[in-house]
């Protein structure tokens, strides 16, 4: 039985569902999900592993006009991800009109070398007399090679989702070891943990406009000690995220620490600190220092 292996990039606008998607795919939870656009900021590799298959999947920022620099991170984000790939996975969202420039967005792609399968997610959440309309706007597209409708709640098509990849894999040998989900570090994935946590407890009292910094990640026997910083732009913003008597960071504190221990396998004692800088999202250097920083894509 020939050995499959290649890449996958995962493209949509933001919030369609691509890091659920992933989670999904891979059995592993790898990208953060909230319910606020632009929740994925860093190309996060997941990785599915079959007896003869390996996909490396390349999950990006959501599609969207650049304001600041973080914007033109996650924009050259979704353009090195494109580089030497065998399948794009363009998601749209079934509960919404799909318009022109989506369709447009899309004939960009196809009109490249790389095959591109469109996904529409959340079709649990809506009926088929809303969908069938926006579904029939995909069929003015040429060189599509495959349009599936699925649910990554309830799993419907997930399965058809992974036969269809399967199909433009190349044959090769496995590009990682096959124990593998990931190549992003354990301390990274912690990080973005506790920015899930805070964007979902903050929902709108904020905007997406926070970061966090691992300070410390110590890990020995039986625990690991974690101290990280939540950095936001404006005073007022810190004091939302710590609340009353520091309630809201404690939350923030005790789901992040649940979730850790569940990658980690093993206790974690997670300090947790809010500072300011303001107006980090546009400055080159702040964004750096906070973990997007441009060169590393090239």
């Amino acid at each position: 039985m020939d050995f499959r292996c290649g890449y996958v990039s995962i493209l949509g606008r933001p919030n369609v569902g691509k890091s659920t998607l992933l989670n999904k795919l891979v059995g592993q939870k790898i990208s953060i999900v909230s319910p606020k656009p632009q929740t994925t900021r860093n190309i996060v590799t997941g990785i599915l592993n079959q007896k003869d298959l390996q996909v490396i999947f390349l999950d990006t920022p959501g599609i969207h006009k650049s304001k600041n620099s973080l914007d033109r991170y996650m924009e050259k984000s979704i353009q090195k991800s494109l580089e030497g790939i065998d399948l794009i996975l363009y998601m749209l969202d079934g509960t919404k009109r799909f318009f022109q420039e989506d369709i447009d967005e899309i004939k960009a792609f196809c009109a490249g070398e790389t095959p591109v399968v469109i996904l529409v997610s959340k079709i649990d959440d809506t009926t088929f007399e809303k969908l069938y309309p926006e579904l029939a706007k995909l069929n003015s597209i040429q060189n599509v090679q495959e349009i599936i409708p699925f649910s990554s709640f309830n799993g419907k098509n997930l399965d058809v989702i992974k036969e269809t990849i399967k199909k433009f894999m190349p044959i090769s040998p496995a590009m990682y070891p096959t124990d593998t989900v990931t190549d992003v570090s354990e301390r990274f994935i912690a990080s973005e943990i506790i920015r899930e946590k805070a964007l979902w407890l903050l929902q709108q009292e904020i905007p997406h406009g926070i970061a966090v910094e691992i300070e410390k990640f110590e890990q020995k026997d039986k625990i690991t000690k974690i101290s990280a910083t939540i950095y936001c732009e404006k005073d007022n913003h810190k004091k939302i995220i710590i609340g009353n008597a520091g309630s809201t960071l404690k939350k923030i504190g005790e789901e992040s620490r649940k979730d850790i221990e569940r990658m980690l396998n093993q206790k974690v004692f997670l300090e947790l600190w809010v500072k300011v800088k303001e107006r980090w999202r546009d400055s080159d250097i702040l964004s750096s220092n906070l973990g997007y920083d441009k060169r590393d894509i090239g």
